[in-house]
């Protein structure tokens, strides 16, 4: 799991989008002449540092840099928790941009994460006047959104299914079916990460890892839990009742899928982050650490990203054809280097893989970071 997640903003700020809907705009944008351009955000090992606290509501643009000695993230999130928008795996030294879509005003929170665990260095952020939605009166984002919305619901529907075939195989017993299991019900969810994650209470239960920062009295349960059971300790006297605790927050999941409004930006935020959690989490073979399937949710990864930047691809190749190209290119490149890695009807395990294959992999998936990161400035435009 990740405390990183994304591309959606939840019931309220989410429901926002939609009640500021057919609103008159009241807050002078960011960037427009004679108003300050990106916020600048000085991460460090003990500080969050923005330029400023407060923007007008609309498209909202930060550029984040690390002037820390750990590795770090930077999340802007609404009431509950709820993210708006956040980007990770920033190294020190680095710089890194991230334009999140705020169309009411309101309190927020800003967060750096040094070492990327934990709250982290949290402060309130002032959102002023309401603007309206990016999809209204274009229909080309409205239909992105739609076709993403459609394509998330199907890939919760078939994670529902999957995890019910996954977690009777626990229930019964069937250690062997089980661990066949395991790397396929997980694809559903690695191809929606970034909205799933962005509910912050599911994700810890669903896809929390071992050695996760927990609040007190939280346990390790989800998938994980279960990887550990079927691989390193044997199915537990409780294994069945994780099994039906994940069914059971799997399904919570769907239903708040079904209430997520998403914006143009969050698909192409969320893009770029199921690209950084392959770098972060399946390269070095961190995130299967029992199983060693991550080259499973690797492929789920990519799926997510390609399927976000492909509703976004009309708009892409009106504002910037060169750019969709690239992506093309890009991708292939990708897809390639990993069917090189099949092993039946799945691929084989981290641990047959040798280091000039994981670097291989880094280098093709930076390859593809790349344009991926320039999507949300073109949707932005």
């Amino acid at each position: 799991m990740s405390a990183r997640p994304v591309l959606a903003a939840l019931a309220a700020s989410l429901a926002a989008v939609v009640v500021v809907g057919g609103c008159t705009s009241t807050a002078t944008p960011q960037g427009a002449p004679g108003q300050p351009g990106p916020i600048t955000v000085s991460a460090s090992d003990t500080a969050c540092d923005l330029s400023s606290a407060t923007a007008p509501a609309g498209t909202i643009s930060f550029t984040i840099r690390n002037a820390g000695s750990k590795v770090t993230e930077f999340y802007v999130y609404g009431a509950g928790d709820r993210i708006i928008g956040e980007v990770e795996n920033i190294g020190p030294g680095l710089t890194r941009p991230l334009t999140v879509e705020v169309p009411q005003g309101g309190t927020y929170t800003t967060a750096c994460k040094p070492g990327m665990v934990g709250d982290g260095i949290r402060a309130p952020f002032t959102v002023t006047g309401n603007a309206a939605a990016a999809v209204e009166g274009d229909a080309a984002l409205a239909a992105a959104v739609q076709g993403y919305q459609r394509y998330t619901t199907s890939q919760t529907e078939a994670l529902v299914a999957k995890t019910g075939e996954f977690t009777e195989a626990i229930k019964r017993g069937d250690v062997p079916a089980a661990q066949a299991l395991y790397p396929v019900s997980r694809t559903y969810w690695e191809r929606i990460e970034p909205v799933a994650e962005s509910f912050g209470d599911i994700d810890p239960k669903i896809d929390g890892r071992e050695d996760d920062e927990r609040d007190p009295g939280v346990e390790f349960t989800g998938y994980h839990r279960l990887e550990k059971d079927l691989w390193v300790t044997g199915l537990q006297p409780d294994s069945a009742a994780m099994a039906d605790r994940l069914m059971a927050d799997v399904r919570d999941l769907q239903g708040r899928v079904g209430t997520v409004s998403l914006t143009p930006l969050q698909l192409a935020n969320g893009a770029k982050e199921l690209l950084d959690e392959v770098a972060t989490g399946k390269v070095t073979g961190e995130e299967d650490r029992y199983s060693h399937t991550d080259l499973w949710d690797f492929r789920a990864n990519v799926d997510g990203s390609q399927a976000a930047v492909a509703a976004l691809r009309p708009v892409i190749d009106q504002r910037d054809p060169v750019l969709g190209q690239t992506l093309d290119q890009r991708f292939a490149a990708l897809d390639a280097l990993l069917e090189n890695y099949r092993s039946g009807d799945g691929f084989k395990l981290y641990t047959e893989l040798t280091p000039d294959d994981t670097k291989k992999m880094t280098e093709a998936v930076d390859g593809v970071s790349e344009p991926v990161s320039q999507v949300a400035g073109i949707i932005a435009a």
